[in-house]
C-alpha cells in the first residue's frame, strides 16, 4: 500500500466538514454567546442580591407595604372594638390588661398575639393562656386557664401555695378550706409523686394534714390534726408498700382507731407505735412524784 493510499484511508474527524477537498469546522459563535450571556446574567443577578441584603432594602421595602396595608386595613374598619377576658378568677383584670397594652381603636391587623400570650403567662396564677381575634366585632378574645392550689409549702417561716404540677405560686393566698401543709426543702418537687403513691380509695388521705419532707429523703405524715394528730414515719423507698401495710393493719386491727401519737413504718418487717399519753398517766406521774418527794 503507497503513502498516499494510507493517507486517504485516515479518518477525518467528526465535528468537520468536507466541500471542495476543503476541510471547515463547526461554527460555535451563536453557544458561545448564549453561554456567555447566562454567566453574565447570574453574576448580575448574584451581585445584585448580595447589594440588597447588604443594604436591608428587601426588609425595608417589605416593611413600607406592611404599613401601608395595616394603615388602610386600619382607614377601612378594622380596629379593635373590644377585648373580653374569660376565666379569670385569682387574677386581676387589671393586671391582665396591662399585660395585653392596647385600647379601643388600636390597628386591629397589627395586634401582636404571640407578644401578649408570653406576657399574660408571666402573671403568677395564670397556668396557660389562648389570645385569638375575632373578626366583625374586631375582638380580642382571651381565654385563661389559672393554676389551683393543691398544698401550702412552709419554709423558713413563709407559707406559698402549690400548684397541681407542684410549682410554686408567688402570689398572695388565703385558703378557704382546709389544705394540706407541705414542709420541708424541696418539699413542692417531690409532693405529687408521694401523693400518687400513698392514694386509695379508703378515705385514708384525705385525713393527712401535714407531710414533711425530712433531709430530702423520706416523708412524714401527720393525721386527723397538725398539733397532736399521728404521725406516720414513712420509708425513704417503697412508700406504696408501707401504706398499704398500714391500710392492712388499719382494716385488721383498727390501728388508727388507738390512742398512738407514732406509727413508724420505716423498717421492712417490723412497726414501731407510740402510745399517746393520756390524763390518768399524768396523774399517776404526779402521784409517783409526790411520793418521792415524801
Amino acid at each position: 500500500m503507497s503513502d498516499t493510499e494510507e493517507k486517504m484511508e485516515t479518518p477525518k474527524p467528526a465535528a468537520a466538514a468536507v466541500k471542495n477537498n476543503i476541510v471547515t469546522l463547526p461554527k460555535e459563535f451563536g453557544c458561545r454567546l448564549i453561554g456567555n450571556t447566562l454567566v453574565l446574567l447570574i453574576i448580575f443577578l448574584l451581585a445584585f442580591v448580595t447589594v440588597l441584603f447588604s443594604t436591608d432594602l428587601v426588609a425595608e421595602k417589605t416593611a413600607e407595604l406592611r404599613e401601608g396595608f395595616y394603615n388602610r386595613a386600619a382607614e377601612a374598619g378594622f380596629v379593635l372594638d373590644d377585648i373580653v377576658i374569660t376565666g379569670r378568677e385569682k387574677t386581676r383584670q387589671s393586671d391582665i390588661l396591662q399585660a395585653i397594652d392596647l385600647k379601643r381603636g388600636d390597628n386591629f391587623l397589627k395586634i401582636d398575639i404571640n407578644r401578649i400570650k408570653q406576657n399574660i403567662e408571666t402573671l403568677p396564677w395564670v397556668r396557660k393562656v389562648v389570645v385569638k381575634r375575632l373578626f366583625f366585632p374586631n375582638i380580642l378574645q382571651v381565654s385563661i386557664e389559672e393554676r389551683q392550689v393543691r398544698s401550702i409549702w412552709q419554709i423558713n417561716e413563709k407559707f406559698y401555695p402549690i400548684d397541681f404540677d407542684g410549682k410554686v405560686i408567688n402570689a398572695y393566698f388565703k385558703p378557704d378550706r382546709p389544705i394540706l401543709l407541705i414542709v420541708g426543702e424541696g418539699a413542692p418537687e417531690n409532693i405529687n409523686s408521694l401523693l400518687d403513691e400513698i392514694s386509695d380509695d379508703s378515705g385514708l388521705l384525705q385525713r393527712v394534714k401535714v407531710a414533711n419532707f425530712i433531709s430530702g429523703r423520706r416523708w412524714n405524715l401527720v393525721l386527723d390534726n397538725i398539733k397532736d394528730g399521728i404521725t406516720i414515719k414513712l420509708p425513704e423507698e417503697n412508700v406504696k408498700k408501707a401504706w398499704k401495710k398500714l391500710l392492712r393493719l388499719d382494716r385488721i386491727n383498727g390501728i388508727l382507731k388507738r390512742k398512738l401519737t407514732i406509727i413508724d413504718l420505716r423498717l421492712k418487717d417490723k412497726v414501731t407505735v407510740k402510745l399517746k399519753k393520756t390524763h390518768a398517766d399524768e396523774r399517776v406521774k404526779l402521784r409517783d412524784a409526790k411520793e418521792t418527794r415524801i
